[in-house]
């Protein structure tokens, strides 16, 4: 069975200001038997490929190392948030 995985830039999370730990292109590999354990609850699986995630610089490195490894990926593009610059002297004033 081949191997399959998906690129992609991770979201900043709500506890972050900044935008420094996004640089980052994460492959991270697909589970390929999920199931429910019965006694538990949660989701489980054989697979430990689940659990790794590699970091790469840029999302060409990323998909050639993906190439280079026989590994089916799907690059998933995000979403570019926009920048609004506001003065303080916005928030009292209104036009």
């Amino acid at each position: 069975m081949k191997k399959k995985a998906l690129i992609y830039i991770p979201t900043k999370t709500s506890m972050q200001s900044g935008r420094g730990k996004i640089k980052n292109w994460i492959l991270e590999f697909e589970t390929r038997d999920p199931n429910n354990n019965v006694l538990m609850g949660w989701e489980s699986s054989d697979d430990t490929l689940d659990e790794v995630k590699l970091k790469f610089s840029s999302k060409e490195k990323a998909m050639d190392y993906a190439t280079a490894n026989n590994i089916e990926f799907t690059v998933i593009k995000s979403k570019q948030k926009k920048f609004v610059i506001k003065s303080y002297e916005e928030n009292f004033t209104k036009n």
